[in-house]
């Protein structure tokens, strides 16, 4: 009987392996650029502190994304399905076109889908915390980098005795570096993680009757991230060569301190949000937005534009959840006309 829910489980399990694959980029892109690790040593890595961050600050995220949009109580097997399938599939589209998309928000808009079909969307947390987050934290973080660039780091690189160009040599320095790649993957576990466990969440509590706060409620979220954090390295591994590349190689050439900056401010801002109300936001954006502020610092706007992918990228990260919305709109159409959410 239960076996059927294998079916929204192996979609989760998918889709973890796609944000595997785009989420990479923001945790690793800026250690990979400054050359100061091994792409293989990055899959391992990645998906450690992702699972890490999942289990010790995602369960805020997780109420949000099971209970914040629809009420739960309708998200059965089959809504389970299309809101991860719809997921998935978009990002599976970011990812082949070697783009870094944002998780937090395709999920979003998946949940949106369904929700505007059967007029239930709970507009309190979408319209008041959590669009405006969105919006909000990418320009933080190129604000922030910015600044910190423009009366920071660029005035330290004059300083003859600092060379900044041989840092990369320094053991003690990688590791930082490195340790601020992880503190990324760590912020990314806390926040997109649930984006698959949420309405798995949401839809295991319907089928077992189990309250919030309960044992068992935490123990079903509990073996929930135990299935889907590490389907995160499978796709880093997979997939995450290819945003990498796009990330961390075509943007622009980072030093080994500008990596530090873009990582530790990403990953706070991602964590601020995961930890005091619980927004799914986007790292991918916040993370490119602070590369564009350091890039900015180092080379000004015009070179930024001519040279690099930045118009792709902003295409891509309007159509794909544009594209979740709608697939998951039509599939609730469909499902629902077949008579299979009655």
């Amino acid at each position: 009987m239960y076996s059927i829910y294998l079916i929204p489980l192996l979609i989760g399990m998918f889709l973890a392996i796609n944000m595997g694959g785009s989420g990479t980029a923001p945790s690793f892109s800026a250690a990979f650029g400054s050359n100061l690790i091994r792409k293989n040593l990055i899959p391992g890595l990645f998906g450690l502190f992702v699972f890490g961050g999942a289990l010790i600050a995602g369960k805020k995220v997780v109420a949000t994304i099971g209970k914040g949009i629809i009420p739960p109580e309708n998200i059965n097997l089959i809504l389970t399905s299309i809101i991860l399938a719809s997921v998935a599939l978009s990002l599976f589209f970011a990812n082949i076109l070697k783009v870094p998309q944002s998780t937090s928000q395709a999920t979003i808009s998946a949940l949106v889908g369904p929700a505007i079909y059967f007029n239930i969307l709970k507009t309190d947390k979408l319209f008041f915390e959590i669009l405006p987050t969105w919006f909000i934290t990418p320009i933080l973080a190129f604000l922030i980098t910015y600044l910190i660039a423009r009366f920071i780091y660029r005035p330290l690189k004059k300083i003859s005795s600092i060379s900044f160009e041989n840092l990369a040599n320094y053991k003690v320095f990688k590791f930082i570096v490195i340790i601020a790649a992880c503190y990324v993957a760590f912020a990314i576990g806390s926040n997109n993680v649930a984006n698959a466990s949420g309405p798995l969440v949401a839809m295991a509590q319907n089928v077992l009757n189990v309250g919030d706060g309960t044992t068992e409620f935490m123990l079903v979220m509990i073996i929930l991230t135990l299935v889907i954090a590490p389907c995160f390295g499978i796709g880093s591994s997979l997939l995450g060569d290819r945003v990498l590349s796009t990330t961390g190689k075509e943007i622009i050439s980072f030093g080994p301190l500008g990596a530090t900056l873009i990582s530790i401010v990403t990953a706070s801002l991602l964590l601020i949000a995961s930890l005091t109300r619980g927004i799914p936001t986007s790292l991918v954006q916040m993370n490119t937005g602070a590369i564009i502020g350091l890039g900015i610092s180092k080379v000004g706007v015009s070179e930024i534009l001519k040279e690099t992918p930045l118009k792709k990228i902003l295409t891509i990260w309007i159509v794909a959840p544009i594209i979740s919305l709608i697939l998951s709109f039509g599939l609730t159409f469909i499902a629902d006309n077949l008579g299979w959410l009655t």
